[in-house]
């Protein structure tokens, strides 16, 4: 599955670095960040739910909108 989730707080490429290891630590999951749209587009396994990835996100250090 691919999810795409607006996430406030991120504003250089440590900040992208950061959200894409969070969501990597997930098994299956992977993440890649776009800055000018302050975005993370996910893919992962049904199994994985979106709360989960919201909440590896958040514990980053990031607001997900």
């Amino acid at each position: 599955m691919k999810t795409t989730l607006t996430v406030n707080g991120m504003a250089c490429g440590h900040c992208a670095a950061r959200v894409e290891e969070a969501l990597a630590k997930i098994a299956h999951v992977s993440g890649k960040v776009n800055l000018e749209a302050k975005s993370v587009t996910i893919d992962h396994p049904e199994t994985v739910s979106i709360e989960e990835l919201k909440k590896a996100i958040t514990d980053a250090g990031y607001e997900v909108a």
